[in-house]
């Protein structure tokens, strides 16, 4: 035993004291949080170019090219500037109407593909087109009953089943009850986004104006109820007095368990992986076959495997410290409670021991890195499997999948982790 905790202690001090592991301890939480950062800045770059959209508006009267005209006009006036510098960051939407051809599918077509063209060409960024009858509602309830003389039809009207058939998405041939958009770049999503908006909003107004009912009313009458989420009631031990359970936030709970899933995962990928290569580089060097002239491989290992626990744990002390201290700072302290830091350390120290067994057997079984790599790659996949259920973990801890994957050893330390963090816990 003295043996193997001098190893232990040689292999602990001999990566702590080198400059990369302080280098290392401070990028990767720079590297995550500049990772977060940056997708906060890309999200707001954005090409501030003017975007011009053609636009056919098939309904009578053309009112919602109208409304889709000043609402463009509103927007590009004020909404496409950054409201403390007063710079551009958005581009500006410029509608143009194009005269509608014929109602036959033939000529619909036809002028379908010329405007296609011509975005193809850059005249337009994209092509918008309002169908006929987008005005048209059903007017009977459920069982088929007329619920009021208001309810208003077009010339042509549609029945309850044809309309509900033109607009569900599997039928994509009749657009005379919806908004068709068409471009060549439809992974652009701030146009679409927006004039289904102010589309939608402009037909909601005529089919408010239609059924005399005024739009206050409306919006009243479809205000909903709010849900606010709340922990369990209890009863006070002393006073017997039943407390009602604090207003908690569902996505807030979330951050606790995939914070610690995070750190157990980082430590276990940067912790353990090392051991691969200072195996190998030992044995490539002769250093081994020396070691083992005075102690045993059990004891060289086990040695190796003890240092690499300490050293992980020295990274998540540290790496905790800073999670409690944000989460004091955010009042969200409470999740991160002592029993659960302690079983967090625990599932550590236990996943640490399995997977650094692991690649110590590889690297002692291989004899060039190339050999390394091949055997990692399904190490490594079963340790990302835990990652991919854990939001169902999380939602449902109690569940038999959640109760039987957390029985498979690869996967133990992370999903329990997991099903700890939940509020209420799991039982012995």
């Amino acid at each position: 035993m003295r043996k193997t905790m001098v190893i232990a202690v040689r292999e602990y001090l001999a990566a702590v004291r080198t400059k990369s592991f302080l280098v290392s301890l401070t990028l990767m939480p720079l590297l995550m949080g500049s990772s977060v950062v940056l997708q906060v800045i890309f999200k707001n770059i954005e090409d501030t170019g003017e975007k011009r959209f053609a636009v056919i508006d098939r309904t009578s009267g053309e009112h919602i090219f109208a409304a889709l005209e000043k609402a463009a006009q509103r927007r590009n006036a004020a909404e496409i500037f950054d409201p403390e510098t007063h710079k551009q960051n958005r581009p500006a939407f410029v509608v143009e109407r194009v005269e509608p051809s014929g109602d036959t599918a033939e000529a619909m077509a036809q002028q379908r593909f010329e405007l296609c063209q011509q975005v193809l060409a850059g005249k337009y960024f994209g092509l918008l087109e309002i169908g006929t009858d987008v005005y048209q509602y059903s007017s009977l309830s459920a069982g088929g009953r007329d619920q009021g003389e208001g309810a208003t039809h077009a010339a042509q009207p549609l029945d309850e089943k044809e309309l509900l058939a033109a607009m569900s998405p599997a039928n994509t041939g009749n657009d005379r009850v919806r908004i068709r958009y068409q471009t060549k770049t439809p992974q652009y999503l701030a146009f679409s986004i927006w004039a289904e908006k102010i589309v939608n909003e402009a037909i909601q107004e005529k089919r408010w104006a239609d059924a005399r009912q005024p739009r206050e009313t409306v919006l009243a009458i479809l205000q909903p109820v709010p849900l606010v989420a709340k922990g369990l009631s209890k009863r006070d031990a002393r006073t017997g007095a039943i407390e009602d359970a604090a207003t908690e936030s569902q996505i807030a709970r979330f951050i606790a368990p995939v914070a610690l899933i995070v750190v157990m995962f980082m430590m276990i990928m940067v912790g353990a992986t090392p051991l691969v290569g200072g195996v190998l580089e030992e044995k490539m060097g002769r250093i081994a076959e020396v070691m083992l002239g005075s102690v045993q491989p059990f004891q060289l290992m086990m040695g190796k495997l003890i240092g690499m626990i300490g050293i992980s744990l020295t990274i998540v002390a540290l790496y905790l410290a800073g999670l409690y201290w944000l989460a004091h700072h955010y009042g969200l302290a409470d999740m991160f409670s002592i029993g659960l830091l302690a079983w967090f350390l625990v599932y550590l120290i236990l996943a640490v021991v399995l997977y650094g067994s692991i690649f110590v057997a590889i690297g002692s079984a291989c004899t060039t890195s190339a050999e390394t790599q091949t055997l990692l790659i399904p190490v490594i996949i079963v340790a990302v499997i835990p990652m991919l259920v854990l939001i169902h973990v999380i939602q449902e801890p109690h569940s038999v999948f959640s109760t039987s994957i957390s029985v498979f050893p690869r996967a133990t330390s992370i999903v329990m982790v997991g099903r700890l963090s939940v509020p209420s816990g799991i039982t012995w």
